[in-house]
This record gives structure tokens, C-alpha cells and sequence, in this order.
């Protein structure tokens, strides 16, 4: 390898949930995308040969000039983790343990050879340990000399947590928690009690802890789960099958609440939000406990995070109020799609270009495909889809934040596609937060999914401190913070317990003001994303308000949408009012929806049922 031309490493994620790909040229991002995107499958882990084919094609490069290709986890050593458990508690672990085998000895033991078929590449290829890949997608772009590092997440070969440093563009991890003691795995457990999917639903969860009262969490953590100071844990194992089973949760977990397991179609009984919330709890206690830790080991004031876990954007919250660090730098992607990204760094760093000095910090995450006016207007115009033309970029802003302000509900498609699971304002839909009635319409109407679930707030990073009692950057979507009590109302609530509390007006700002008076802050920066916050601004000179409704551009069960026929065709399905992509508008009530079909040739948006998303 020359040191004279430009050095690429593409990462690959794959074969669990999450596949993804991510591109590094000399240290820098140039691409990052999860298959799903492409694929259409939400959360697929298939090896993500479109993805690859993506970042290759933005880059300008073909596979030959690769100077390595890396996984984001060690093959051998998980397999390894799989043999030993399932055959320790054999015979119980027959029927999940086959069902490994059959997965591992067709598919995931071979990556190399299936990379090298599908791309045509023989040249160098790597693993990097599935935490170190964690480590290093937080570390390396953040901007830090220095930091402590945490990961936390399901498990990867062997780790479930780890705790490390990071200095001197070197990542190391000395202290970690073994499987089958999990703290992503305890969530998911009672996500499933809860009626919800795991890897999907903890999101709903966490949007249901605040409906109900910590009033298991002693239990929980005297008999489930022992905690120790530092916030190492242990679960109490006779309550859990995922080790021996193809489930999480077992009939000792189901009898603990002296409650069934809700069906996911089930009514939601005051109990479940309990659940939730003492879980919340004892997940919080412990995050703050590991970052303490993470802390002391360390001795930096700076801390990286990243692994499943870390996208709890509640706990991550906590952490920053503890105020143990001057800065927090949380990996946008910090699920598996992260780690493709994470093991090209880690590789490019340790590997090809030791004791380089990182990039710096990796501010803009817009990271996936980007298209053309033209390439829009061909869209378009090939399904006779009515728009109108705002080429001025002032009449444009003008225009959307006029339908916001009559609490239109609209489609915003601009630029390139987000990498990982937050809407930042590239593939978003967007509302009016004043609207009393704005969350239940978009939960209901737009997204199809439960109605108890929060939205999010977009706000001028200047203007956060005027509504939310933040007083650290949030532009990732990954803290949940007060709403300011200057914006907060006075609610009558005597009476009322779990979803009940459910739409009442208790802030300035409703539809994005959570029950317990949170909010999940997305602080905009002009020097990032110029046109949302340009958006922002205009919304906030006709109303006073410059904060909007945030939520990813799909419906329950389908990806967020990645190309503008993606767009049309999630728009079609929904009641959106209009839809803003690049410099044209679509309004609802000029599109003949008979002409427009045809885009619909494909498989049409599933509407799940609840519990299914």
C-alpha cells in the first residue's frame, strides 16, 4: 500500500439485525448506510451488498481499491460463545441450538467468502473484536484527544459491557461483563413482557415508562438483577430462557409481576406502564453507575458511548445531569449498523495507519444517498405526481413554514439520508408543536403506531435554552431533557393513572412535551444542516415558536425512506398534507391519486397491528 495515494477501508456489519456499510478514506467518512434502506426489509441482516455498492459508488472508487475489508465482530469467537452455551445447558437448548448451527455452518462462519463472491475482492480482510467496533465508531469521530469509553448492548463474541480509554488516537478496553449477564438483553426481556418486539419495541418502552410508577424496581433489583456499586451486574438467571431457549423471558419472570405476558394486540393495563417504568429505573441507576466507573478508570472528563444500549436516549440523559463529564459524545448509529462503521476506523487506525492523528469530529451525519433536482423531477414526473417548482431557497422555506403554521403535516425530503435510526431533518415529517391534537394525528394518521409515543423537538441550537432546560448540544436526538418551566402548564390529573394521562395539553408546546413534562432534543445547527435550520428560523418568524415535530419519513414497519420514490409512495399511503422534496412541493389535494398508482407496483406499506411495528 502506498502511503502517496488515498488509503479506503470499508466496514461491514450483517448476518443479526442491522446490516450496514461504511466507507473510510484516510480517516474520513465518505459514506455509511444501513440495507435496509435499499432493501426495504426494516432491520435487515442480510450481507449488505447494496449498501456496498453505494458507498463505492460515492466514493468514486471500485473494489480495487480497497485496502481492506472489515467485519465488526470476531466470527470464530462468538461461534465459539454460541458452541459452549448452548452446550452447557443441553438437552434444553436442542431446539435453538440447531437452529444456530443451521445459520452459522451456511452463512456467518463464511463472511470472507461470501464478501469475496458478491464483490469480486481478494484483497486484505480483517475482523475487529464486535466492542472494539462499538469503541472506536464513538471515539474516532467525536473530536476528543482523550475520553473514557462505554459500550453496552445485547452481546457480541462474549461482552455485553465494556469500560475502557481512549488516547493518543489508541482505543483499549480493559474491564468488561460477560454473557450471559446482559443489560440489553434485560430490556428487551421486559419489552417482550411488555407486548413489544425485541430490537424494535424498546423504543415503546421507553415511551411507556413515564405513564407509570417505578413500583417494581426494588423487587426487580433484591431478586432479578444484583447491582453493585461500580454498576457491575449479575441477572438472576431463573428468570430468563434466552440462554436456553427461543425466547427471552421465562414462566419465573411471567409469575414475578403477578401478571401475563401482554399479548402485543392486549389493551394496555396500568401495570405494563408500571413495568415499564421500574425498569426505566433500574436501567438508569445502573447506566450512571457504569459511567461513574468509566469515569474513575479513566480519569477523563470526557466520555464516548456507543452499543444498543446506548441509543436509551432517557439514561443517557441522567448521565449528563449527573454532570460526571464536560462532554458526551454518543455514536448516532450505535447499533449494529455502527459497528461497520466502527471496525473500518478501528482497522484504518491500528492497523494500516498506527499513531495517525484521527480526523477531526465527525459533525454532519448525512452520511447516505443524496439525488438531484433532476433526478427528483423525473420521479416525479414519471408518475404524474402535480408539484410546484420553488427553485428560491427563501420562497421554499417561506412556503413550508406557512403549511406548518396552519398545522399542515408535511413530507420533508432533502439532501443526503441520515445514518442510523434518527430523522434529523434529511428524510423527517414534520408538525406543528403547538397543536394540541398534532401528537395523536401523526401517531394515528401518519405513523400508524401507538399513540402514547412521544415525538420529538427540532430546535435552533441557539434557541434550546428559550424552551428546554438543556444545557448541553443534543444534535444526534440522543438526550431527553425538561421541557422549560417557563413553557410548562399547570394539568389536572386527579384521577387519572397510565394511559389515561395521555393528551393533555401540559406545555406551550404539546405535541412534543411528554407526560412526566421530557422531550427528546434535537438541537439544529446552521453549519450542519443549513436548510432545516433555515426552516427553523422562517417557522419561528411567523409564529414566535422555532421549535417543529421531528419524526422519521415511514410508517410502522417500513424503513425510513431513502429514495424520492420511496418518498411518493410513503406519502401516498399516508395523510400527510404535502410534501417538500428538494425545491418541489406536492400538495395532497393536487395529486390524481388514480394517475399516480403506479407507484405503488411494488409491495405496498404494511400496516401492522399494534405491537407488531
Amino acid at each position: 500500500m502506498s502511503a502517496s495515494r488515498p488509503c479506503h477501508v470499508l466496514g461491514v456489519s450483517a448476518f443479526y439485525h442491522d446490516s450496514a456499510a461504511a466507507l473510510v478514506r484516510d480517516g474520513r467518512i465518505l459514506a455509511a448506510v444501513q440495507e435496509e434502506r435499499f432493501s426495504r426489509v426494516k432491520f435487515d441482516a442480510s450481507f449488505p451488498a447494496k449498501s456496498i455498492d453505494y458507498c463505492l459508488a460515492e466514493a468514486g472508487i471500485g473494489v480495487r481499491d480497497l485496502d481492506a475489508v472489515v467485519f465488526y465482530e470476531d466470527t470464530d469467537l462468538k461461534f465459539d460463545r454460541i458452541v459452549r452455551t448452548y452446550s452447557e445447558f443441553y438437552p434444553k437448548s436442542a431446539g435453538v441450538f440447531c437452529r444456530a448451527m443451521a445459520e452459522w455452518l451456511s452463512e456467518k462462519l463464511f463472511w470472507k467468502s461470501r464478501a469475496q463472491d458478491l464483490l469480486g475482492y481478494s484483497g486484505p480482510m480483517a475482523c475487529v473484536r464486535h466492542h472494539l467496533s462499538h469503541a472506536a465508531s464513538a471515539f474516532y469521530p467525536s473530536g476528543f484527544d482523550q475520553a473514557a469509553i462505554l459500550v453496552v448492548d445485547g452481546v457480541g463474541e462474549w461482552a455485553s459491557t465494556s469500560i475502557g480509554r481512549a488516547s493518543e488516537g489508541r482505543v483499549s478496553l480493559g474491564r468488561e461483563i460477560r454473557y450471559p449477564h446482559s443489560l440489553g438483553i434485560l430490556y428487551s426481556a421486559f419489552t417482550q413482557f411488555c407486548g413489544f418486539k425485541i430490537n424494535s419495541g424498546e423504543y415503546k418502552l421507553m415511551g411507556l415508562a413515564p405513564y407509570g410508577e417505578p413500583v417494581f424496581r426494588e423487587r426487580i433489583l433484591a431478586e432479578m438483577v444484583d447491582l453493585k456499586d461500580d454498576g457491575s451486574y449479575r441477572l438472576n438467571l431463573e428468570y430468563f430462557d434466552f440462554h436456553t431457549g427461543l425466547t427471552t423471558i421465562g414462566p419465573k419472570f411471567e409469575r414475578f409481576f403477578g401478571v401475563p405476558a401482554r399479548r402485543p394486540e392486549a389493551a394496555m393495563d396500568p401495570i405494563y406502564a408500571d413495568i415499564a417504568a421500574s425498569i426505566q429505573a433500574v436501567f438508569n441507576e445502573i447506566i450512571v453507575r457504569l459511567a461513574r466507573t468509566a469515569r474513575e478508570i479513566s480519569g477523563s472528563d470526557r466520555l464516548c458511548y456507543a452499543g444498543g444500549v446506548a441509543l436509551n436516549c432517557v439514561a443517557n440523559g441522567r448521565v449528563a445531569l449527573a454532570k460526571m463529564f464536560k462532554d458526551i459524545w454518543v455514536q448516532p448509529a450505535s447499533g449494529d449498523a455502527g459497528g461497520a462503521l466502527g471496525a473500518a476506523l478501528y482497522h484504518y487506525y491500528n492497523a494500516l495507519r498506527p499513531g495517525a492523528r484521527p480526523a477531526e469530529s465527525q459533525a454532519s451525519y448525512f452520511l447516505g444517498p443524496g439525488f438531484s433536482d433532476q433526478e427528483i423531477k423525473e420521479v416525479l414526473e414519471a408518475h404524474d405526481i402535480a408539484c410546484e417548482h420553488v427553485p428560491d431557497e427563501a420562497a421554499l422555506m417561506d412556503r413550508t413554514a406557512r403549511m406548518l403554521a396552519e398545522e399542515k403535516v408535511v413530507g420533508w425530503f432533502q439532501g443526503r439520508m441520515e445514518y442510523g435510526p434518527r430523522a434529523l431533518g434529511a428524510r423527517s415529517i414534520l408538525g406543528d408543536p403547538r397543536s394540541p391534537d398534532m401528537q395523536r394525528r401523526m401517531n394515528l394518521s401518519i405513523k400508524y403506531r401507538e399513540g402514547f409515543r412521544p415525538f420529538a423537538p427540532a430546535v435552533p441550537a441557539e434557541r434550546c435554552k428559550d424552551y428546554f432546560d438543556l444545557d448541553f448540544d443534543s444534535p444526534y436526538m440522543l438526550f431527553v431533557g425538561r421541557v422549560a418551566e417557563a413553557r410548562l402548564k399547570d394539568v389536572d390529573e386527579q384521577g387519572l393513572s397510565g394511559l389515561e394521562r395521555l393528551g393533555l395539553a401540559r406545555s406551550e408546546i404539546p405535541a412534543v412535551t411528554h407526560v412526566d413534562g421530557s422531550a427528546r432534543v434535537q438541537t439544529v445547527h446552521r453549519s450542519t444542516n443549513p436548510r432545516f435550520h433555515a426552516l427553523l428560523t422562517r417557522f419561528h418568524e411567523l409564529t414566535g415558536c422555532p421549535v417543529l415535530v421531528n419524526t422519521s419519513f415511514n410508517v410502522r414497519g417500513e424503513p425510513i425512506v431513502c429514495t424520492p420514490r420511496d418518498a411518493v409512495r410513503c406519502f401516498l399511503a399516508t395523510d400527510m398534507d404535502a410534501l417538500v422534496i428538494g425545491p418541489f412541493i406536492v400538495d395532497r389535494g393536487q395529486v390524481d391519486l388514480v394517475a399516480a398508482g403506479d407507484v405503488f407496483a411494488e409491495p405496498e406499506l404494511v400496516r401492522l397491528g399494534p405491537g407488531e411495528g
